[in-house]
């Protein structure tokens, strides 16, 4: 068996199966049931394979090559299977795998109103292409997954078009998206005309012909291109709203896994393809993270739109794993590869992470919305009696991306303290950088958790805020278990991490960046760290503590009541009536932390009065106010776009349809080229 899934008739009847799924569904397009079971099962089988073949590469050490002849010298196709490629590969179709049986159960609701068929046909490409970007290994056929991967996510924005907001998002996503396209093209034309290489293990080979300032431009462009896809900030802008309009499983990979074919390209660049650089890449990328983290948390807090406050969740993680990533690149520069190689682990570990709790409450969140048909969380309340299970899983969920022990998200971002308190012991200006990286950090769980509290309170806790919660109930058995598995998953890796560091150690190990560390021998040292940090935080220990806490507090509490009376009688409220006006709400949740950052996020208030006479101005007969927090970098590029467009209108009088100054145009070209030659 893993024979086969190492060869390469394993690997590609994964793709195989992709494509039947794909076709299959177009074929059965007319026939919702149909279309619904064939497109999510392959897409399923698909990716359990895709996970069997990258963990039997994990556990095995082999690092398969798949080879495409084509007679086309520039058109080579060749897939490639090391440890980072493989670990990408198995986080992304383990994702897949649970949200395509998802899918089954979440889809019927589209039934009759939109094609099924074409959802089908191009989720599978779009798992597939996703796939193939972790796994392509030639300038030509990353760009060509990279676009079936950009294009097919775009249609997935947009399946939803009879709501205008998903056109404009799926609009939006294309210009940002394609735009991040022209600066990795480019990064991708510098690396070939200093290397002569098109494959990634011969530009790494050839590095040493790059310039200093060449890396560093490589390094902007590569940063910008694959910094839009991640949605680092300011780069951000069509994450909010791209990953909301998708449908639910869509949106559980865009933001669990899609974005982190960015994160796997920079890990590529920097770790592996590039020499190292300069102290200030690690600089810039420390910088972004603790500010894309802090600012993705805060535009969190003020969204009441339930998928939309979890896009933003997915820029505050994003940083997270910027930081380990940018405290690994200063540790390079320093000649510390160990203190490197132990926040590059911090990283990786947040990325699985990441994929497994941000895919759950996206799904969470999906099973909800499908019930209420709305995604404002004001209009919830009270969903805990109706969806007890859905509750259950979010709640999971929230406490995992809060930090909270014993789950996993609690344990990266502790090993990425870990590595950013080391930075502390630098020389200054250095150490006040990671100081303040881990003064935003703990800022940034701080208010993590409070968003989940206002998110999980305001949805499931409390009474009904509108006529449509008592009607919720919970959906298809495959939905709920998958929901489970992923929450399963939360426990199991927390309690697993002494052993899966271990496994990140090797696979942050083979990169090209850490060859020098195990040359000399000293490859386990970070892992023995980590074991050592985590020895504090034993499993079974830290397991014994909370089964003891728990019985301890009943014990207690049986204690102190046994001799008191329970009286259940109705609640003294003034004498009026308990109504859902008297619950707080999200938006009075958030307001206050909102007002005290005020200077950061610039909310803006709107009052509408309503009078019953236009003389009688001191007695109104409603009011209402409306607060908001518009993102202020979307200002920027609106700003930006107007300006282009005053160019292209000012450009555009050169177009005058005179023959004379066409000519006169060429001759200037001509002459500007041979200047240019002959400098």
């Amino acid at each position: 068996m893993a024979t086969f899934l190492l060869s390469q008739s394993g690997f590609f009847s994964m793709c195989i199966l992709f494509m039947v799924g794909a076709f299959g569904s177009l074929a059965w397009m007319h026939d919702d049931v149909v279309a619904n079971w064939w497109g999510n099962s392959f897409a399923a089988l698909g990716s359990l394979v895709a996970f069997l073949c990258a963990t039997t590469v994990l556990m095995s050490g082999s690092t398969p090559t798949y080879t495409i002849p084509t007679s086309f010298p520039l058109l080579q196709l060749s897939f490639h299977l090391d440890f980072l490629s493989a670990f990408f590969m198995a986080v992304v179709s383990l994702i897949a795998f649970l949200c395509s049986l998802y899918a089954i159960g979440y889809v019927r609701h589209l039934f009759g109103h939109y094609n099924i068929g074409l959802l089908g046909f191009f989720y599978n490409f779009f798992v597939l292409g996703t796939l193939a970007v972790v796994t392509a290994h030639t300038i030509t056929l990353f760009l060509i997954v990279w676009e079936i991967m950009a294009l097919t996510s775009y249609f997935l924005v947009s399946f939803e078009h009879r709501n205008k907001e998903n056109i404009r998002a799926g609009f939006l996503y294309f210009i940002m998206t394609h735009t991040g396209t022209a600066f990795i093209l480019l990064s991708f034309l510098l690396l070939y005309q200093a290397t002569g290489a098109q494959d990634f293990t011969n530009m790494h080979l050839g590095s040493a012909a790059i310039s200093p300032t060449l890396a560093s431009i490589i390094f902007l462009t590569s940063l910008i291109g694959f910094g839009i896809k991640a949605g680092i900030v300011p780069l951000h802008i069509w994450l909010p709203s791209a990953h909301p309009a998708a449908p639910s499983q869509v949106s559980a990979l865009m933001s669990g896994v899609m974005i982190k074919t960015g994160i796997y390209m920079l890990m590529r660049m920097y770790f592996d393809i590039l020499p190292p650089g300069p102290v200030w890449w690690g600089v810039m990328i420390l910088a972004l993270g603790a500010t894309s983290s802090l600012l993705g948390v805060l535009y969190a807090l003020t969204e009441h739109d339930f998928k939309r406050l979890l896009a933003y969740h997915s820029i505050e993680n994003i940083g997270i794993i910027l930081l380990g990533m940018g405290s690994a690149l200063i540790f390079t520069s320093y000649h510390q590869p160990e203190l490197a190689m132990l926040g590059l682990m911090a990283a990786l570990f947040h990325t699985l992470n990441h994929a497994i709790f941000k895919a759950l409450l996206f799904l969470s969140a999906g099973a909800t919305v499908s019930q209420m048909h709305t995604r404002n969380i004001e209009k919830y309340g009270g969903l805990i009696r109706y969806m007890p299970v859905t509750a259950a899983c979010f709640l999971i969920g929230s406490m995992a991306i809060s930090g909270l022990p014993p789950f996993n998200g609690f344990f990266s971002e502790w090993l990425t303290f870990q590595g950013m308190f080391a930075g502390v012991s630098l020389a200054s200006p250095m150490k006040f950088l990671f100081v303040l990286s881990i003064v935003s950090l703990a800022f940034t769980s701080g208010l993590a958790a409070a968003c989940f509290v206002k998110a999980f309170g305001a949805a499931f806790l409390a009474r009904p805020r509108s006529d449509a919660v008592v009607y919720a109930r919970e959906d298809s058995l495959l939905m709920k278990a998958s929901m489970a598995t992923l929450a399963l998953l939360t426990v199991v890796v927390g309690f697993g991490a002494g052993a899966i560091s271990n496994v990140l150690a090797t696979i942050a190990g083979t990169t090209a960046r850490f060859e020098g560390v195990r040359a000399m021998g000293t490859f386990s040292l970070p892992a023995a760290s980590v074991r050592d940090g985590f020895a504090v935080l034993s499993m079974p220990l830290l397991l014994s503590i909370v089964v003891l806490g728990l019985v301890a507090a009943w014990a207690l509490t049986e204690v102190a009541s046994r001799k008191q009376k329970s009286v259940i009688d109705l609640t003294w409220d003034c004498g009026t009536a308990l109504t859902r006006r008297m619950e707080i709400t999200a938006t009075g949740f958030s307001h206050s932390i909102i007002i005290v950052m005020r200077g950061v996020l610039r909310p803006t208030r709107q009052t509408e009065v309503e009078y019953h006479d236009a003389a009688l101005r001191y007695f109104p007969k409603s009011s209402k106010v409306h607060f908001g927090v518009p993102d202020i970098y979307t200002n920027f590029y609106v700003r930006m776009s107007g300006g282009l467009s005053w160019l292209s209108r000012e450009v555009r009088l050169m177009q005058n349809g005179n023959i004379n100054a066409y000519i006169l145009y060429i001759l200037l070209a001509l002459v500007a080229l041979l200047v240019l030659i002959s400098l």
